[in-house]
């Protein structure tokens, strides 16, 4: 099993970026998929859901209305894509399904 994300790195606050997670070794079509962050000395936080099929998305109150997630079965990749970003939302973001975690992405929102 593999999840691999991509996409992080520095953005100014108020710009966007969207992170790709490409999943192997499970059936991802038939697996909820999850984004999580963790920031520096905090705990890691539940960040998105998406389902199986993609009709259903649930956001943390902290992201809603700025990020979106979603997913390419037949890619076999979920995103997340994050606009109006806040210095507050510097975080290794991480993707997580069938119970495996990615290795994550640095995201950094500074001027």
């Amino acid at each position: 099993v593999q999840l691999v994300e991509s996409g992080g790195g520095l953005v100014q606050p108020g710009g966007s970026l969207r992170l790709s997670c490409a999943a192997s070794g499970f059936t991802f079509s038939t697996t909820v998929m999850r984004w999580y962050r963790q920031a520096p000395a905090k705990e890691r936080e539940w960040v998105a859901t998406i389902s199986s099929t993609g009709i259903t998305t649930t956001y943390a109150d902290s992201v809603k209305g700025r990020f979106t997630i979603s997913r390419d079965n037949a890619k076999n990749t979920v995103y997340l894509q994050m606009d109006s970003l806040k210095p507050e939302d510097t975080a290794v973001y991480y993707c997580q399904g069938s119970n495996y975690w990615g290795q994550g992405t640095q995201v950094t929102v500074s001027s």
